[in-house]
Formats: structure tokens, C-alpha cells, sequence
């Protein structure tokens, strides 16, 4: 199921609602070229009805991966990206054009910003080519968990922005309020909940395919599957879709790359239905086995979940591992689950 742009309804209700909109988040609005000169006048406007904060202080993480109070400069113009989530986020807010410096990604809908030769590389999400995060100059910049050891060195450069998904809330509710703390540093947070409008009804109707079904899910790996719980990367099937999550314990830690499981452990689980994201194809790894490769040995084709036709290899494994938290990554992990199940 493919969705229309949110950023074209964006743009539109934009236009439609332009003078209120506008008033409200004074020079904080969306740079879409069909609205680029309400922009200029709203600045004027705010100057002579309503004082602009310089800064606002969000909720967001430290290096420490402590939630703490940030300070943070209302309505930058100048942002540093190595965390594709936030782009991802920035992106559908109508803020992209402000980006000056962005990490490297494969993703295909954020292209534009690597293909672009006005914003500056600045390394991939684990490792920062600081030099160059520096040359951009940035007013703001945003990270996610992989860069935590940088934070402090990145502080020195700008304000940074760490967030990240929390599997106690889920990826739904964990994106809303991510979206919302990036909102309210461009005074847009009015437009979160159109954004995230059909997100409940999609996740209901998966919701009730999954009921009463058991399910592995798992990544694959330098040849290996590893079992994942509910409790970090696709989360989402098991905590919020609502498969029986029964390849592992609970109380074991499955959130960063899972635990290496035989394919016997599958065979005596025999689960209705096998997930697999594909890490080595999330990443190019070169050479690497596909994950059908992996799975599909005799031992995997005597499960239920085989001959029913039920193993899902996801279809966008590098949105679900290098981009989970953004709206429009959502988007695409439950089209992946709708086009498989629905």
C-alpha cells in the first residue's frame, strides 16, 4: 500500500491556512518554493508584532543516553544531519533546504540531500568526519544512538540533538513524539498530527491480521539469523502489530543486533510466520549472503511457517535498520507488512 505524500498534503494545507500558520511559527515556516515569500513576510511580521524566541529547550538525550533538558536555537537555518531518522523528519516538515552538511545514506527517498552538491558529506551515522561537520558551520545538529561517543566533541560545534526510538512506547508513539520535539524547535508542531494521521487505522488493521499468530523475527547476518525480541530493531511486528513474539526469552537483550539462533531452534518453535530483515543488504555488505539464502535451507522448508508461504523478508531492510523513528520510514515498514500480509 503506497501512501501519498505527506509532504504534498503538507504543502497544501499549507497554502490553505498560510496567513494563521504563518503568524504563528513567525520565520519558523516551511521553505517549499510555494510558499517562500510568505516566509519573508512573515520574519517582517514578527519583528514588529511578536518577539521571536532566540532559543527554546527541548527534551533530548545526552552522551550519556540520559533524557536531559537541551538548549537549542529556535528556528535554525543551518543544520548538521548524521542521524537519518531526524532527516527524515526535517524532510516532511518542509525544513530540508536548511540542511548544509548530511551523513551518507542509501536510502532512496532521502537521495536528494546525498546527490546534492551544496550539502557537505559529513561521514556515514556511525563515524562523523568532524572536520567537515565543523566546515559547514552549523546552527544545530542532529544525531542518534551509533554517535553517542561523539557527543561531547559534537557539542563543541553546535547544539546537538540526540533522539532516539524507545521500544517501551513503540515506534508509532516514539515517532510522534520525536517528530513533535523536532516541530518545536521551527515553531511547526501543528503540523505533526496531519503528518501522522493514518498511522493508528494502518497499525489496527495489521493489527487484527495478527491476532492469535505466532512469529520469529529475526536478522540475518554474515550467514547467521539472529533472533529479535520486542525490545528494539522491528519491535514493531511483535510489541505494536501484535505477533507472538516466541523466538526468545523476555528478559533476554535482543535490541542491537540480536542473538544467533540454529535453524534447528526455528524448526522446534515452528512458528506461523518467520520476519527477516536483511542487515548485510541494510548496509552493502559486499559479497554477502542474501538473506533467502540463509533461511531457505531444508531445515527452515519443514516449518508451517515455509510451506504456508508465510517468511517475510522485509522489503526496505535499510529503512527498517538505519531509519526507524522517521515518518516517512514508518510509512515504508508498514507498507512492508501490508504488501506481505494484508
Amino acid at each position: 500500500m503506497k501512501k501519498i505524500s505527506r509532504r504534498s498534503f503538507l504543502t497544501a494545507m499549507a497554502a490553505v491556512s498560510a496567513a494563521g500558520v504563518l503568524t504563528a511559527c513567525g520565520a519558523s515556516s516551511s521553505t517549499a518554493s510555494s510558499v517562500a515569500s510568505s516566509v519573508a513576510a512573515s520574519s517582517e511580521a514578527a519583528t514588529s508584532s511578536e518577539a521571536v524566541p532566540e532559543s527554546v529547550t527541548i527534551k533530548a538525550f545526552n552522551g550519556a543516553k540520559e533524557l536531559v533538558d537541551v538548549e537549542v536555537p529556535f528556528d535554525p537555518q543551518r543544520i548538521a544531519i548524521l542521524e537519518l531518522a531526524s532527516l527524515d523528519i526535517l524532510d516532511e516538515l518542509g525544513v530540508g533546504d536548511r540542511v548544509v552538511g548530511t551523513a551518507s545514506t542509501s536510502l532512496d527517498y532521502l537521495q536528494s540531500y546525498v546527490t546534492n552538491d551544496s550539502i557537505v558529506n559529513l561521514g556515514n551515522i556511525k563515524e562523523a568526519d568532524m572536520e567537515a561537520v565543523m566546515a559547514c558551520e552549523p546552527d544545530i545538529i542532529f544525531i542518534g544512538g551509533r554517535l553517542s561517543k561523539s557527543y561531547d566533541a559534537l557539542c563543541e560545534i553546535a547544539p546537538v540533538v540526540f533522539l532516539s526510538t524507545d521500544a517501551e512506547k513503540g515506534v508509532v508513539e516514539s515517532t510522534r513524539e520525536n517528530a513533535m520535539t523536532i516541530a518545536s524547535i521551527f515553531g511547526l508542531e501543528d503540523h505533526v498530527e496531519a503528518l501522522m494521521a493514518d498511522f493508528d487505522s494502518r497499525i489496527d488493521a495489521l493489527k487484527a491480521f495478527a491476532e492469535g499468530k505466532t512469529a520469529i523475527v529475526g536478522m540475518t547476518t554474515s550467514g547467521s539469523f539472529n533472533v529479535l525480541g520486542n525490545d528494539g530493531r522491528c519491535s514493531i511486528i511483535g510489541k505494536e502489530i501484535g505477533f507472538e513474539n516466541i523466538g526468545v526469552d523476555a528478559n533476554i537483550d535482543t535490541s542491537t543486533h540480536g542473538n544467533e539462533a540454529s535453524f534447528e531452534f526455528i524448526v522446534d518453535k515452528n512458528p506461523d510466520y518467520i520476519f527477516a530483515m536483511d542487515r548485510d543488504a541494510a548496509i552493502g555488505t559486499d559479497g554477502a549472503q542474501m538473506a533467502q539464502e540463509i533461511l531457505e535451507n531444508e531445515l527452515v522448508k519443514s516449518t508451517d511457517a515455509y510451506k504456508n508461504g508465510h517468511v517475510v523478508y522485509l522489503a526496505h531492510p535499510n529503512v527498517w535498520y538505519t531509519a526507524e523513528g522517521g515518518i516517512q520510514a514508518l510509512s515504508e515498514m508498514l507498507s512492508d507488512l501490508e504488501n506481505a500480509l494484508l
